[in-house]
């Protein structure tokens, strides 16, 4: 299939069990040696005026950095809404340094970032944002949309994570109207991005299938579930086995299952809403965890993917785990045959 898209393409790594040229080397050391640690934060993007940042983004880093010293992390997944509230204006932006790398300082946290927009990005220039990639050794935003593939270390195991821009695929949306996401501004770039998407979910046989976007499929939250996900991406979630979804947009935790599929909502950032309006909206035997509290000063999801499972544990600033799931490797033999 025909698209400009591009993918994350780097060289092969020794010493694991596969070696296909399109996987990444995590250059895993220590604790990491036979399983793949990374964080998942959405929402983090700060404030358009002094002092730039929140006191939850300031005690969330400090967590992270923490957690990714103790628990070992091997790349951070940034979800979106990376700059409030209109995203940046071009590459040179002083935002990149007062609400990012002045921010998530420690040495813990200067590991790969891989970056997808939000709503509030697209307010702003999402190209100066992939445009950063070449400036910063951390920040990596290829394109709207792209796949990342890794072996776990020792293993013959592989996990793939999706990284899709819902608002491209859905629409903007006016945070503080609360409205649901508006028509795509282009119906062929939607298109485009769900039929790459179809794609890459179809051929792959990694053991893990994750999907990362901004928007949530499920929440209970302010901004409840997103109905065009619903329409065009939860079916494919569930035809072709992914292992979970991983999303933000509402400003708090949670983690919803449904079909076998972990639906996590990291997106406690930089804010934190206790609001649960939409929650006669989601089945009530498929929400397990919700957490919103604001005396927590936030928080954000650590994952751990080795050979048998992938754990998920949702940390709050404070610095107390406060909730486990664990989710199974994938059935190959019950995905459908793509057609």
């Amino acid at each position: 299939m025909a698209s400009p898209i591009m993918m994350v393409f780097l060289t092969a790594f020794p010493g694991v069990l596969c070696y296909h040229s399109s996987f990444i080397d995590l250059e895993a050391k220590g604790r990491n040696k036979s399983s793949i640690r990374f964080l998942v934060l959405g929402d983090w993007g700060g404030l358009p005026y002094p002092p730039y940042v929140t006191p939850i983004e300031k005690a969330t880093a400090r967590m992270m950095a923490k957690t990714a010293s103790q628990m070992g992390a091997n790349f951070i997944l940034a979800l979106g809404d990376n700059f409030y509230y209109k995203g940046v204006s071009d590459v040179n932006d002083p935002r990149f340094q007062v609400t990012f790398e002045d921010v998530y300082t420690q040495d813990s946290l200067n590991i790969p970032w891989y970056v997808i927009a939000g709503n509030h990005d697209h307010a702003g220039n999402v190209l100066a944002q992939i445009e950063y990639s070449q400036k910063s050794k951390r920040w990596n935003f290829p394109y709207y949309y792209y796949e990342l593939n890794f072996c776990i270390p020792r293993t013959d195991s592989t996990l793939t994570i999706i990284m899709l821009d819902t608002v491209l695929l859905c629409g903007n949306s006016d945070d503080f109207l609360d409205q649901q996401p508006r028509a795509p501004r282009s119906g062929i770039q939607a298109n485009r991005q769900l039929l790459w998407l179809q794609e890459r979910l179809a051929k792959s046989k990694a053991d893990y299938l994750l999907v990362a976007g901004h928007y949530p499929v499920w929440s209970i939250s302010e901004h409840g579930p997103t109905d065009c996900l619903l329409k065009k991406l939860r079916p494919l979630l569930k035809k072709y086995k992914a292992t979970a979804y991983l999303c933000g947009h509402d400003h708090n935790l949670q983690y919803i299952k449904e079909s076998g599929i972990g639906y996590v909502v990291s997106g406690a950032g930089n804010f934190m809403d206790p609001d649960v309006r939409h929650r006669n909206q989601v089945p009530r035997s498929y929400l397990k965890f919700f957490n919103g509290d604001a005396g927590t000063l936030g928080g954000f999801a650590h994952v751990e993917v080795n050979k048998r499972e992938m754990t998920v544990t949702f940390i709050q600033a404070r610095g107390t785990s406060l909730y486990r799931a664990v989710l199974k490797k994938r059935d190959l033999s019950r995905v459908d045959e793509y057609v």
